[in-house]
């Protein structure tokens, strides 16, 4: 057992579940919550600030060399010290997060930083890697899955709770065209863990699907 208890690593493909059940089983295990997909968007949306889309790559470097992200105590992401979590949800800012996520550069640094946090245990991180990269020696991997339909439905209803209506169609588009670009890229591709177990939460409710993971992680707790 680590110093303040297991690391739990949640992966999988865009509004699989992922941040609800990572925040609940977090808050329930009294554990830290890290989104490190937040991490990536947050880092794009500072590229996009600077009109740039990710083309220079030394451009991108030297704003990744003086830019700091983290998070509250809340679980809400910060770049250089202002709350960002409401304007990462925006879908061109996940796309071009997912361009960015395929440097070297931009990852290695993100990756070091999530490291650094979870470390010690006692921490839910979800992502698309975190249990094959960032955390391979996890004591409990998820894998989360959904049918593309049902994930699209979700991200909608996200958007309009937000004021914003993107048509459904669009949305699976979007999600279908971030899922081949995380399944396809060289550098930590979207995939499931040889050992992670997998959750299909299509037909879940939340409760379902975070209690199926705090059932695991108990398990390994002991």
């Amino acid at each position: 057992m680590r110093k303040n208890g297991i690391i739990i690593a949640i992966d999988g493909p865009t509004a699989s579940g992922k941040s609800t059940t990572a925040k609940q089983v977090a808050a329930r295990l009294g554990y830290l919550h890290l989104n490190t997909g937040a991490m990536y968007r947050a880092f794009a949306l500072l590229v996009r600030r600077r009109d740039h889309h990710g083309h220079n790559a030394e451009r991108v470097h030297e704003l990744l060399a003086n830019t700091e992200i983290g998070f509250d105590p809340k679980g809400n992401i910060l770049l250089n010290g202002s709350d960002v979590s409401r304007e990462i949800l925006e879908p061109d800012i996940a796309l071009l997060a997912s361009e960015l996520s395929v440097d070297p550069a931009v990852r290695a640094k993100l990756v070091d930083k999530q490291r650094a946090l979870g470390s010690h245990g006692g921490i839910v991180l979800e992502g698309r890697d975190i249990g094959t990269v960032v955390f391979p020696d996890a004591e409990l991997k998820i894998f989360l899955v959904a049918d593309a339909s049902v994930r699209a439905e979700r991200r909608q209803l996200e958007f309009e709770k937000m004021g914003t209506h993107i048509p459904l169609e669009e949305l699976r588009q979007q999600l279908e065209e971030r899922d081949k670009r995380d399944r396809e890229r060289a550098i930590s591709p979207l995939r499931k863990a040889a050992d992670a177990v997998e959750v299909d939460t299509t037909n879940l409710t939340i409760e379902g699907q975070v209690e199926r993971v705090l059932e695991l992680a108990r398990e390994r707790i002991g």
